[in-house]
């Protein structure tokens, strides 16, 4: 692996294709922001160890991957394979990983003590006590619970739902009422005969506040809502 390239791995009924592949595209690829394979390999040839230039078999290909269009095969490893990360890659996707497991915790939970969500920095700062080691690959939610649990033992932390009443006037009805959703669960709802709109939401109480400064940004200030 260098700086020029990386390999990207599958195993399939036990055996095993590589490719080489250019960095920075290849992440692209895999993080959805880019959706064709082209220019993204160094070279079109699949191997079965890219490391002792060991080509891989047509009669393999054939009958694993159905073809021996190294683009089609290509697109198939980079998918659904292992894709070697250079370390500023890598560097990069765990701290873009750590800073959204931080915004879900403090939208997520809240300090028992007060019923408000911990300041980010807070967070911050007791995750780096607990020495958690941020996966890149794994789920901000699956990831933000396991620490949650760890967190426990030096901050006041619990994961608490309110239901919160709403009150949006005809003119920003519509517009506000994806937003709304975005936030919690509708639990009960009713639009109005002038075009306004009323409901019950059920919400993490860490994300109340944001909601509060959404609505007033769509609204003007002229929607209401209130913990019941």
């Amino acid at each position: 692996m260098s700086d020029q390239y990386i390999t990207a791995k599958l195993t399939r009924e036990g055996e095993r294709f590589e490719i080489l592949v250019k960095p920075d595209k290849a992440l692209d690829y895999r993080l959805g922001r880019i959706k064709s394979i082209s220019g993204i390999l160094v070279t079109e040839t699949i191997f079965t160890d890219v490391s002792k230039g060991q080509k891989a078999p047509a009669d393999k290909l054939q009958k694993i991957f159905g073809t021996l269009d190294p683009l089609r095969i290509g697109e198939e490893i980079l998918r659904t394979g292992t894709l070697q990360l250079t370390t500023e890659q890598r560097r990069k996707l765990v701290e873009e990983k750590r800073r959204r497991i931080i915004t879900f915790i403090s939208k997520q939970a809240v300090d028992p003590k007060t019923g408000l969500p911990h300041p980010l920095t807070r967070i911050e700062q007791a995750m780096e006590q607990i020495h958690y080691s941020i996966d890149p690959h794994k789920e901000v939610e699956e990831q933000a619970k396991e620490i949650i649990k760890l967190l426990r033992s030096i901050l006041p932390i619990k994961i608490e739902n309110v239901n919160v009443a709403i009150r949006i006037p005809s003119e920003y009805a519509a517009k506000a009422y994806g937003s709304i959703k975005a936030f919690g669960t509708i639990k009960k709802e009713e639009w109005r005969a002038d075009g306004g709109w009323t409901g019950i939401v059920e919400m993490p109480a860490g994300s109340y506040g944001p909601l509060l400064e959404r609505l007033g940004d769509i609204t003007r200030g002229t929607a209401e809502a209130k913990i019941i």
